[in-house]
């Protein structure tokens, strides 16, 4: 390629923006520290090293994409608390269904609350059911819930609001064209490509994912996967006996004594001998309710705060839940977080993938998928989970407003009717559901914020005016230009193809959002490079950015179930290779029909 069709020379903007970047893919790959963090940090550099502007720098922050993002959470939490999706889905678990057939409904509806909400959402609302429905037909929810999972993620392809990939390249079109896509220009071509997903899925896909033994159903009722530290109160029966004395009343109740604990440090093999004083912690193993009948038989309590009962009110309940990626508590152990104190709920018992964790549970640093048992005021524990970034598997705390679920689907159909019809801005209109929301308390004030994946909001923000400083500098065009030199002897559909797979392979080990605030310009630039439609390559960034199938890291719902469902990195690939195979073939032929080159 002659250097004219190069343009001018690399400049320092461009190297500099390329080797922040690169770093930045790199260490996001990496997983040493938050995405958040990471691209924040590279936004003040950015700014430090004189390749984005001073008065740039937070414009991201205000940009129509992270404004959406905001409000769809927002929305999606206020339709998921009002109950609207949980009376549709309900029946699902009535009675066992074959899988084509479950899988078809529940993925079905899935899908179509992802095209409307947001995915984490979604598969919140639905993996409960998927894991009741297994439990009830005596199969693997490993089976299901992966094709779950999928199917929220395919959902999103369809709308403009479905997944936030899909915002941001509205948004880069508006900035490149001056029209932005409109709610339902992605459904042609996601509608299709969802609608192969989750036949393949139903039909096909769940038949190759590798059975586990050590799925949802095994840690929600397997009761020796509990340990739990009971802590031995004034008047208990326990207090002058020996640990070995107990072993009968134990066994009566179908729990194991597995050790004790004494002024913060557990007794060694010793434990077995020493005789109970008041105070002292006895780790115990059993069900929630075999734990709760024998700290009843021997006077005992559940520890609330650190070596300090519980309040057991009479609301007080069981609960388990998964730990989400962005949870506060990954990292930390429940006395770090001081969870009683903070939020009312003490953690009593941990699973991880199928195995016991044995160490001191209030002092073990938890993880991102670990199942955990938690006891707390059911009519509280909605708010509880949502505080602390965990998802409820069982045993789901009643705090649904069934009564504000026609009013808020009223509210938000009639946003997205304005916004169609374009009467108002989506901004707009979604500002004035989140305010109605508000005011009908179908989110509760104090609940607004909380709502709000801060983490993905400050990723958007920082990159945003990173990739703007890609492009003004050039930089865009010098990759489209080098990767239209491989295709440019090549048919079109070839470079929208390549593009297409590359963009799925970034969003299978980076975050979506990242992958289309990075590619979307790159793409643009390649059409514009070929001169073809600069939209049919966009619209395979969206494909691309959300079709993240191979990797538990390559969306958020894909970590999600891999606790639950027992999965290895390894039963990803063997099914999502195939999917994101069968997503390609549909897309690129129905971008072609629909958009032209």
């Amino acid at each position: 390629m002659s250097r004219s069709t190069w343009g001018p020379p690399i400049t320092y903007e461009q190297i500099t923006l390329f080797s922040l970047l690169a770093l930045v893919l790199g260490l996001l790959m990496w997983g040493k520290f938050r995405f958040d963090l990471v691209s924040f940090a590279a936004l003040v550099a950015a700014v430090v090293l004189g390749v984005v502007p001073a008065d740039r720098a937070f414009s991201g922050f205000s940009n129509d994409a992270t404004i959406i993002v905001i409000l769809v959470l927002v929305v999606s939490f206020g339709l998921t608390r009002s109950g609207a999706v949980e009376l549709i889905t309900r029946p699902l678990v009535n009675s066992p269904r074959p899988v084509p057939v479950h899988l078809g409904m529940l993925g079905g509806i899935a899908a179509v609350l992802s095209a409307f909400m947001n995915n984490v959402a979604s598969l919140a609302l639905t993996m409960p059911v998927d894991i009741q429905a297994a439990q009830k037909a005596g199969r693997s929810p490993s089976l299901t819930l992966m094709p779950l999972a999928a199917a929220t993620i395919l959902g999103g392809l369809v709308t403009l609001i479905g997944t936030p990939p899909n915002i941001l390249i509205a948004s880069y079109r508006e900035q490149a064209t001056g029209e932005a896509f409109r709610m339902f220009d992605y459904a042609p071509v996601g509608l299709s490509v969802a609608i192969a997903g989750l036949i393949f899925t139903a039909l096909v896909g769940w038949r190759i994912i590798p059975v586990r033994a050590s799925n949802a159903i095994a840690e929600l009722a397997a009761i020796e996967n509990y340990v739990s530290e009971l802590v031995v109160k004034a008047k208990s029966q326990a207090i002058g006996q020996k640990v070995a004395d107990l072993d009968k009343i134990a066994e009566e109740n179908d729990t194991q004594i597995l050790g004790l604990v004494r002024k913060a440090r557990r007794l060694p093999g010793r434990a077995r001998t020493e005789t109970i004083t008041e105070g002292d912690l006895l780790v115990v193993e059993g069900s929630p309710e075999a734990l709760n009948s024998f700290s009843a038989a021997l006077g005992l309590s559940f520890q609330g705060k650190s070596g300090e009962k519980a309040d057991l009110g009479a609301n007080q309940g069981f609960i388990e839940a998964v730990v989400n990626r962005e949870s506060r508590l990954v990292g930390r152990s429940a006395n770090e977080v001081q969870m009683l104190r903070g939020y009312g709920v003490s953690l009593l018992g941990i699973s991880r993938r199928g195995r016991t964790v044995r160490e001191r549970v209030r002092r073990t640093p938890l993880q991102a998928g670990d199942v955990l048992l938690l006891l707390g005021a059911r009519e509280n524990m909605e708010d509880v989970l949502a505080r602390l970034d965990c998802l409820p598997l069982a045993h789901t705390p009643a705090l649904t407003r069934y009564d504000k679920a026609v009013l808020a689907i009223v509210l938000f159909a009639s946003a997205i009717a304005l916004s169609v019809f374009g009467l108002l801005p989506l901004t707009i209109g979604l500002s004035i559901v989140v305010i109605a929301f508000v005011l009908a308390d179908i989110v509760p004030i104090r609940e607004l914020y909380e709502a709000i994946e801060w983490p993905i909001i400050v990723l958007l923000g920082a990159l945003i005016p990173i990739g703007e400083a890609l492009e003004s500098s050039g930089g865009t065009l010098l990759l489209a230009n080098g990767i239209a030199m491989f295709t440019q002897a090549l048919p079109a559909w070839i470079a929208l193809t390549a593009m297409l797979v590359v963009t799925m392979f970034l969003s299978d080990i980076l975050n979506n959002a990242a992958t289309a605030v990075i590619a979307a310009p790159i793409a643009y630039g390649l059409a514009t490079a070929m001169q073809v439609n600069p939209d049919a390559f966009l619209m395979a960034v969206a494909i691309g950015a959300s079709c993240a199938f191979l990797t538990p890291i390559g969306h958020q719902n894909n970590l999600l179930i891999m606790g639950p469902g027992g999965y290895q990195f390894s039963d990803y690939w063997k099914f999502g290779l195939p999917l994101e195979v069968v997503c390609t073939v549909v897309a690129v032929p129905m971008i072609i029909l629909v958009w032209g080159l």
